[in-house]
């Protein structure tokens, strides 16, 4: 059965480019991205790890661990990452799970049966501090993830898990939110004091309240 969102996550304990992880352990009380890759020296993937390094203070920013996977050895990870380093002027900071037998594929799902084994191992978990699966994107192969919009998510979700709101199409940090429906409209204009723009009595926007 695929994770489902809201599901806990299962933890495991496997090798990687930084030594033994149990996934929890490593984890802590951090939100954590994990992304998979369907083998290394695969050369969209090259360009995403090192993106994914160059944004790491953006991660860290949000209390957000970032780490990978692709179904090869540690040896074979060593090299790749020295290929990623180079070719994308970047330094590979976080680790790279060693999933040659798949176990951890298999386990969160990422191998989907009607598609190739491999290819189709291309799928981005953001996970909250509690375990909890927030979102999953699964992308084709041919086509680079967009880690500014997992930065945007994350965003998102922090903002609304600690105000009663939620973000409207295209919203970035800093845009107005929408008062989600569970809040009648007296109620919200003592909860947002900055306003309420009452579009319709369902649709009600008021500016982003950590801001």
């Amino acid at each position: 059965m695929a994770l489902q969102l809201g599901d806990t996550v299962p933890n495991f304990t496997q090798q990687s480019s930084e030594g033994e992880i149990n996934f929890y352990d490593w984890a802590g009380d951090s939100w954590v991205v994990f992304f998979s890759h369907p083998a290394d020296y695969t050369p969209v993937c090259t360009t995403e790890l090192g993106e994914v390094a160059k944004l790491k203070p953006e991660f860290e920013k949000r209390n957000v661990k970032v780490i990978a996977l692709s179904v090869d050895d540690t040896e074979s990870h060593k090299g790749w990452i020295n290929d990623i380093n180079e070719t994308q002027n970047t330094t590979v900071n976080y680790p790279i799970i060693a999933d040659a037998d798949k176990s951890v594929s298999n386990l969160y799902g990422m191998i989907h049966p009607n598609a190739n084994e491999k290819v189709t191992v291309r799928t981005v978990f953001v996970i909250d501090p509690q375990k909890k699966l927030r979102l999953t994107i699964t992308y084709p192969p041919s086509t680079g993830r967009n880690f500014e919009e997992i930065l945007r998510v994350i965003d998102s979700l922090q903002l609304t898990d600690n105000y009663g709101v939620a973000t409207p199409v295209n919203w970035k940090d800093g845009d107005d939110v929408v008062v989600v429906p569970s809040i009648p409209t007296e109620e919200a204009k003592q909860r947002f004091p900055k306003g309420i723009t009452e579009v319709k009595p369902y649709l009600r926007l008021t500016p982003q309240p950590n801001k």
